[in-house]
């Protein structure tokens, strides 16, 4: 498989092949699936995405078993369809559907971790934007999440997707790239574009920390995901637009991998530094766990 971003570029013009295609035929290699059979399982991963936006946004939403997050996602919603929201109609709907699915998976529904559970809302509030916006059928979905998986494949590879080890740069920041890049594609961009997106993705949210306030998936988590779809989208237009990335993608992913390996443990997913150590977020945390074992680090 390919080692590098630039590896896959080079093979996908040389061979005039999209990401998407790249990836259905590696995944029909590997597992020795039809194609037919690779599009199904791809489909459920869809349908299980679009059914958390749906359970998100319906009714009064979802809350989470602490209580301490949920139903946003219908707030958002109704501020949509009652004022002129600052950053754009289409952007908060976006956000809408990242900010749902977060709140599904805090409420313990099922999600389809893209690439991990406390990044799950960023592809979709990207993806059923973009359906509502640009009219995509089911197959250019389901060649956008081929297209953000063979990407995200790579970065997995050459750093992390995992907060515990590289903070949430590598998870909301990595699927924050990967969207960008496959709506690149799907509208048309060309590899070398998509390559500038993810550069241009990882470098906005470079150095982001993983700090979830009682160790939970909650706090910050749920509204980081709205803001790697904005995110994402903003880095997509602007690789469109002809704007490239001064560093190149590859070393972009391994500053992302630098970057995190140097982050303290304290910002690396174990619920004690950043937001978490902060006089509420040890609050929180004592009111959910009890006193035991408490670290105070806020300074």
């Amino acid at each position: 498989m390919f080692d590098s971003m630039k590896a896959l570029i080079e093979y996908a013009e040389t061979h005039k092949k999209s990401f998407s295609e790249i990836m259905i035929e590696h995944e029909m290699t590997t597992r020795g699936l039809s194609r037919d059979a690779v599009l199904e399982m791809m489909q459920q991963n869809l349908d299980t995405m679009r059914d958390a936006v749906e359970k998100g946004s319906t009714g009064e939403g979802v809350k989470s078993v602490t209580g301490y997050t949920g139903q946003d996602a219908i707030k958002v919603a109704k501020y949509n369809e009652t004022h002129q929201a600052l950053s754009g109609h289409d952007m908060i709907s976006a956000v809408q559907g990242a900010i749902a699915t977060n709140e599904v998976n805090a409420a313990m529904g099922i999600i389809c971790a893209t690439p991990t559970a406390g990044s799950s809302g960023t592809i979709p509030g990207v993806l059923f934007k973009l359906e509502k916006t640009h009219n995509l059928d089911n197959q250019q979905m389901l060649e956008f999440l081929f297209s953000a998986s063979m990407c995200g494949l790579i970065i997995a590879n050459n750093a992390s997707v995992a907060g515990a080890t590289g903070g949430c740069q590598a998870e909301v920041g990595t699927a924050s790239a990967i969207a960008a890049a496959a709506a690149v594609e799907t509208f048309g961009g060309s590899p070398a574009q998509a390559g500038h997106a993810i550069a241009i993705s990882l470098s906005n949210l470079l150095g982001l920390v993983c700090d979830p306030v009682a160790g939970l998936v909650e706090i910050p988590c749920v509204m980081r995901n709205a803001i790697g779809s904005g995110n994402g989208l903003i880095s997509a237009d602007l690789a469109l637009a002809g704007v490239e990335s001064r560093i190149p993608v590859d070393e972009v992913i391994m500053a992302m991998d630098k970057v995190g390996r140097n982050l303290p443990a304290s910002l690396r997913e174990t619920g004690i530094g950043g937001l978490a150590g902060t006089p509420t977020g040890q609050a929180i945390k004592e009111k959910i766990f009890g006193s035991s074992n408490q670290e105070q680090v806020f300074s």
